[in-house]
Parts: structure tokens; sequence; C-alpha cells
């Protein structure tokens, strides 16, 4: 898998993964609480830097390396 998010992407999706699991584990009672794995997704995609959806829709916000094609 090649990788598709910058630096400043990937840090924001684990933020933001990290914050969503803490938040609804902490906040949702009982048998609820695992809607807080909907965080795994920004969580893993920001530590692989790859986002299929990124790929689908053409984007990508990693800095190209000088001499590469995209």
């Amino acid at each position: 898998m090649p990788v598709n998010e910058g630096t400043a992407d990937r840090i924001l999706r684990v933020i933001a993964g990290l914050a969503i699991i803490i938040v609804l584990a902490v906040f949702l009672p009982g048998a609820e609480k695992w809607w807080a794995l909907v965080g795994l997704v920004p969580l893993i995609t920001g530590l692989t830097g790859f986002c299929a959806l990124y790929t689908l829709l053409g984007i990508k916000t990693c800095p190209m390396k000088p001499g590469a094609k995209s």
C-alpha cells in the first residue's frame, strides 16, 4: 500500500482517532461502548499513512519525492 497521506493529515487522524475512542468509551453507557471502535478507522489510517477512500477519489496529500512519477 503506497502512502497517500501527508504528515499533517496523519497527525490529525491519529489525534482524532484517539479522541473518538477515549470520549466514546468514557461517556457512552454500558453496551454502547463498542461505538468507540469507530475511532480505529482514523487511527489506523493515520498510523499506516494509507487511506483507501483517498485512492478511490484520487486524492494524495503526501508530498512527492523529487523525480518520482505520480
